[in-house]
């Protein structure tokens, strides 16, 4: 099983083919990343994906540490270009790392039907991990004041239409718009 979400390096490995994402990837440029430079920030549109080819980079959702990701293959900035919305974490390298940038991501998806379903996969095995990750918590912790309100949090969320998604957290001045 993989561990919870932030539990550290390879928290993010899913069997992605990484061979076969990289190998798809191999025209683009790559770009290289000192440590301590930001690869994304977030609430930035850039329209941009990025494959991380060597190194490692943090990512962090305002100050929170989620994840460091170090998988060779690993794709950065799907999530914006799928749902268009701006950049919902920052992503920063933490030792040197070089990374493929797709400067137009949406154009990749479009030509790459491969690429496009190698993301699909990794995404759904990212929900797949989370939503095993919260049951077992919820299971865990049932009797636990506050947590109660998980089961709720996910209902109201598999129930948002699809056209209209937006990042909803307990800082967000309205969350029911």
């Amino acid at each position: 099983m993989v561990g919870p979400p932030g539990s550290g390096r390879g928290s993010a490995d899913y069997h992605r083919p990484v061979t076969s994402l990289l190998a798809l990837t191999a025209d683009l440029p790559e770009v290289a990343y000192a440590p301590g430079e930001a690869v994304i920030v977030e609430g930035t549109t850039t329209g941009s994906i990025w494959i991380l080819v060597s190194g490692a980079v943090q990512v962090r959702r305002g100050d929170q540490p989620i994840s460091v990701i170090d998988q060779p293959g690993a794709s950065f900035g799907e999530i914006s270009i799928l749902v268009g919305q701006p950049h919902g974490a920052t992503v920063e390298a933490v030792e040197p790392t070089v990374m493929r940038l797709a400067a137009d991501g949406a154009s990749l998806f479009d030509r790459h039907a491969a690429f496009s379903r190698m993301v699909a996969t990794d995404l759904a095995r990212r929900l797949d991990s989370l939503t095993i990750y919260l049951a077992d918590v919820q299971a865990q912790y049932s009797g636990a004041p506050g947590l109660a309100m998980v089961a709720d949090v996910l209902r109201h969320l598999a129930q948002q239409p699809t056209g209209e998604v937006r990042p909803v957290s307990s800082r967000d001045p309205d969350p029911e718009l």
